[in-house]
């Protein structure tokens, strides 16, 4: 692997989740010759003891964003897995010199001014109650999909902890428009039925600037299949 072939991948992870949970991802990207950041956000993972009402979206960018002041990170290939696809948007915005490009895993793709909650409508109500029933501005994870092994289930659910509402709730602005950074859309073919993530698969086959793949995975590769996903973000930057 030649140092100008090696990349740093820096992951904006999913909700409810952190970076310890790209940890299988890690041994794959350093045999394939890759750096791999794996920040946590404010109030989830190793962070969990930080979490407070205040948190919101804008919160989660200046996580990512510090992270790639202090660690001096340039010609980053940017992440957002999930939730993290608000965070990536927000993060490239803002630091696009700093960005070689974006690759979203089965993550939300926010337009200016979209939140998550505008572009999950049918799930804004039952996320809403779940946070009414527990401390009143966070929400409980919801279900692993159910191909995720037993161990996994186990692994996830001593870690995974409720999601600040306001990450959900908050509108992203961008301050330089639509990117122009080269993008991909990884779409997990292993869907639930409502298909949170069809929109985006159908927006990146037809809309310039995008390329489209597909993964034979459910919604988190990075812990049912992180082979299969090492191997398709090694071609993708190849």
């Amino acid at each position: 692997m030649t140092a100008s072939s090696s990349k740093t991948f820096l992951v904006c992870h999913g909700a409810w989740s952190a970076g310890w949970a790209w940890k299988k991802m890690h041994p794959l990207m350093q045999a394939a010759g890759h750096r791999l950041i794996t920040p946590s956000y404010t109030g989830l993972g190793e962070r969990a003891h930080l979490a407070n009402q205040s948190l919101d979206l804008e919160a989660h960018i200046h996580d990512v964003l510090s992270v790639i002041s202090y660690e001096d990170l340039r010609d980053i290939v940017l992440v957002g897995h999930s939730y993290g696809g608000m965070v990536a948007t927000g993060v490239a915005d803002r630091m696009r010199e700093r960005i070689a490009q974006l690759i979203y895993i089965d993550a939300f793709v926010p337009r200016d001014g979209q939140s998550l909650f505008d572009l999950n409508e049918p799930g804004i109500e039952s996320m809403r109650k779940a946070a009414r029933d527990g401390d009143g501005w966070r929400i409980p994870p919801m279900q692993t999909p159910p191909d995720t092994s037993a161990a996994d289930v186990e692994w996830l659910s001593s870690r995974r902890v409720a999601m600040p509402i306001k990450c959900f709730e908050q509108k992203l602005k961008l301050q330089h428009g639509e990117t122009t950074l080269p993008r991909c859309y990884i779409y997990a073919t292993r869907i639930t039925p409502a298909d949170t993530f069809g929109q985006f698969a159908r927006r990146t086959r037809n809309e310039p600037g995008w390329r489209h793949f597909e993964i034979d995975a459910s919604h988190s590769p990075n812990v049912t299949a992180p082979e299969a996903l090492m191997a398709l973000l090694d071609q993708i930057v190849a």
